[in-house]
């Protein structure tokens, strides 16, 4: 590469079938989920699918023959998903440059997908891991030498914009340099978000979201509830219990005891979401309580302080005012 080179990023709602690129990059987490066993099922459909799918830290580059638009995928292996946390995330964008630069070293365009969120792990902290991984590759030149463009692409539209919007923020303009000026022109808090992202994670205070995970209460949870746990200064975890293969409670339980406190939706009285509320209360921890119609609240609950909401907005005012005085009584939330 040349130190005049610019590389291009965008995060773009779209499917990673029909989306065109030189290479895409997937992982491998020891198992099949989501947009991996997407494309190795089509793949083995046409019979090109690779034999061996790697191991940790192993790479397998395929030629897709037609079969889908990116010309080949590249599948890294990773450690099984209830262990892929927002470190690995960055390993995990820097090994996939650095191994196209080895095995492919001409390509232009690469696309990957964005990991972290489909499995509960906070959006942009994740996101900012994964970006933080290439951009490590780019700046010590372990990339391929012509790489011009950069796409992350996500199904969810509405994850898409708000992604797109943190990406603005990191890289204005969503262009690079090369060689020694990677960095030049971005500001000192998004240079320094780059630089930590990922290493940083396992020390930021967290709320852990129990609530119920459909499509009916994704607004809910991204515009309610996140928006104003992120506005506290927290990382916004749940768990998708349809995404794991393995012990997935014993990743909840385990994301319980490392958060600062627990948010929990008891709308349409979830069985799991009580659940979680239950082994929160068992670990002491600060647990705030919602629902959008009292009716939905079971005896086990019935005595407690409940935030009754009636619209998202409603929500969203009501969780940031108790985040502060949470903040006020307890010098900001933290471990019982």
């Amino acid at each position: 590469m040349t130190s005049s080179r610019k590389i291009h990023f965008e995060v773009l709602e779209g499917d990673v079938l029909t989306f065109s690129a030189d290479v895409l990059a997937l992982k491998y987490a020891q198992g099949l989920h989501g947009a991996d066993f997407a494309v190795y099922h089509k793949l083995s459909t046409a019979g090109h699918q690779p034999h061996v799918l790697p191991e940790v830290n192993g790479v397998r580059l395929v030629s897709t023959h037609g079969v889908i638009a990116p010309a080949a995928v590249l599948f890294l292996g990773v450690v099984p998903l209830h262990r892929f946390d927002y470190e690995e995330i960055r390993e995990f964008g820097h090994q996939v440059l650095v191994s196209l630069a080895g095995l492919t070293p001409d390509i232009e365009h690469l696309a990957l997908t964005i990991h972290g969120p489909g499995y509960g792990l906070d959006e942009v902290e994740a996101f900012e891991s994964e970006l933080a991984g290439v951009v490590d590759a780019i700046i010590t030149r372990n990339c391929p030498r012509n790489l011009n463009r950069v796409s992350f692409i996500e199904r969810n539209a509405g994850r898409a914009e708000r992604l797109r919007t943190t990406l603005t923020e990191l890289i204005p303009g969503g262009v690079l340099g090369t060689g020694g000026v990677v960095l030049d022109g971005i500001k000192e808090q998004p240079r320094e978000a780059l630089r930590t992202a990922g290493y940083s994670s396992a020390a930021k205070p967290s709320a852990f979201v129990a609530m119920p995970f459909v499509d009916s209460m994704d607004d809910v949870f991204h515009y309610g509830i996140q928006g104003a746990v992120k506005s506290a200064g927290l990382l916004c975890e749940r768990a998708d219990l349809t995404s794991f293969v393995g012990d997935v409670m014993e990743w909840v339980k385990h994301r319980i005891r490392s958060a600062t406190f627990v948010i929990a939706d008891l709308t349409t009285a979830n069985p799991n979401v009580y659940l979680e509320v239950g082994y929160a209360w068992g670990c002491g921890l600060p647990t705030v309580l919602l629902v959008r119609d009292a009716t939905d609240l079971k005896f086990d609950v019935k005595g407690q302080r409940c935030l009754v909401y009636k619209s998202i907005k409603h929500l969203e005012e009501l969780l940031s005012r108790e985040l502060a005085a949470l903040a006020a009584s307890q010098d900001g939330p933290r471990n019982a």
